[in-house]
This record gives structure tokens, sequence and C-alpha cells, in this order.
């Protein structure tokens, strides 16, 4: 079995949120997305998608996108991004998405031998960007956030293990605790999005204490799921 990460999708089904205002490398991006999507993925494979799904404001809003998610080949496991403003709490949304969808939140699950953790994740301390308010609360969330999705992913029986972050749990010159958390976890794939441009190609990607990191934001990534790696049955 193929396991394939992607992120960032930036879905705007209402037309309210174009995203070539960014640049050209995103004009059409959903159709080119959808294309490369089924082009790549086998129904029975799992895709990991690491958050900022959809411009939508509310859940309602966000349905014509997930609904988009649900229809493309694969069975896809995700996590909130920072700009996932639709997101109204894990029940409500487990409920509103489609069979081949499912959420980690605080939480892990296993599908075809592949445990899956994940969280947003923040800025870090130290990171150029970091306000220590709110940013160091934000910060400390995470953390215990992902203590919590891979204390349940212990519990769990898996073959290898991969964890999912929204921002990069790692720059170049710098790592932070949650790798240490992620490889002390026995996670040997960690997969993250967040950034883009010339900000995801000075990302960190590779291996790291046993741990390869793989960035796949969709404008990183050409819009298609990247393969992560192949698992053995």
């Amino acid at each position: 079995m193929r396991v394939f990460g992607i992120s960032d999708l930036h879905l705007s089904a209402s037309g309210e949120k174009p995203m070539d205002v960014f640049g050209p490398e995103w004009a059409n991006h959903t159709d080119r997305l959808a294309e490369n999507w089924a082009n790549a993925v086998a129904p029975d494979e799992l895709v990991l998608v690491c958050g900022d799904l959809s411009w939508a404001m509310t859940l309602d809003e966000a349905r014509p996108d997930l609904d988009f998610m649900d229809s493309l080949p694969g069975v896809k496991y995700f996590i909130r991004g920072n700009h996932d403003f639709w997101f109204s709490g894990p029940g409500r949304v487990r409920d509103a998405i489609g069979p081949s969808l499912h959420l980690i939140r605080f939480d892990a699950a296993v599908y075809g031998g592949v445990g899956i953790c994940g969280v947003r994740g923040w800025l870090w301390p130290g990171h150029p960007e970091f306000n220590p308010e709110p940013d160091e609360g934000h910060w400390r969330r995470a953390v215990l956030r992902l203590k919590m999705s891979l204390e349940a992913l212990r519990a769990l029986e898996w073959d290898v293990a991969v964890a999912m972050c929204h921002y990069p749990p790692l720059g170049l010159d710098h790592r932070t605790e949650l790798c240490d958390m992620i490889r002390d976890a026995g996670v040997s794939h960690c997969t993250y999005g967040h950034v883009h441009g010339e900000n995801a190609a000075r990302a960190f990607e590779g291996e790291l204490d046993g741990v390869t990191y793989r960035c796949v934001s969709a404008d990183h990534v050409a819009f298609t799921p990247a393969l992560l790696f192949e698992k053995a049955d």
C-alpha cells in the first residue's frame, strides 16, 4: 500500500477566494488537483491531508469542498490547519464528512497497518515570526495536543507510523520538542505544510533522528499527492 501526503488545498467551491491572487501557479488549481490526484492515487491507498482544506467560514459553507475531497480516490485522514475557520468541533465535522474522510483530532488511528497521528502545531519559540503574546499559549497547547495524539497512537497496533503537522515542526537550523516527541514515540515519518513559495523551498526535508520529514504544501508538490512511502503487505 502506498501512503501519500498533501496539504493546503485551500478549496473554495463558492469562488469567493480565488487562489490565483497568490500567483499564476494557483490558476485553476482545483481542476489540476482533481486530475493529478485521480492519476496518482488508487481507491484503497492512504492520503494524509495536513490542514487548510477550505477557505469556508462555516461548516455548511465547507460542505461542497468536503464533498469534493470525499469524491477523490483514496482513504483520506486529515488535520485542522490555521485557515480552517469552518471547523466547528470534532463531532460535528465527523457527522458532516463522507465515508472516505477521517479526522485526526487529539487522537490516532490505524489504516492498513499504518499508524496515524497529528497536530496542527504552531510557530515555535525562537521562530522569526514568534510573538510571545499570544503565540506562547498556542505553542504550549500544540505540545499538549501532540502528546495526546501520541498517547493514543501508543495504545494501537501498527507496523509503521506517520505524524501529520500543519505548521512545520522544525526548520533548517532549528528543531522543536515536537521532533523529539515524534522520534521517541517510534514514528518514522512526519509530513507537514503551511509554508509556500520560497519558504517551502527552504523547508527541511529528509531524515533527522530516524524520522523522515516531508513538506507537502500543494503548490510545493505541483498539486499532486506526494508519495511518502510504500508499506509492504
